[in-house]
């Protein structure tokens, strides 16, 4: 499988930790990974974006915050 590095903002890295310790995944990596691939499948089903929507993923996420994404 390859291998992919990626910085994340550390209230990010706290949220995956605490899901780790909870039991919710076994380690990070399978945390990571099964969030991502959520998001994959979430962003693929939302369709197809206007280029002139200004309320997209990458400017002010999911929830309307900076750099904060929900799964």
């Amino acid at each position: 499988m390859p291998r992919v590095e990626i910085t994340v903002p550390e209230h990010l890295e706290m949220q995956i930790a605490q899901m780790v310790e909870q039991g919710e995944f076994l380690n990070r990596e399978e945390a990571v990974e099964e969030l991502l691939s959520t998001g994959i499948k979430a962003y693929k089903t939302s369709g197809p974006r206007d280029e002139d929507d200004s309320s997209g993923f990458e400017d002010e996420g999911m929830m309307g915050h900076e750099d904060e994404y929900v799964f």
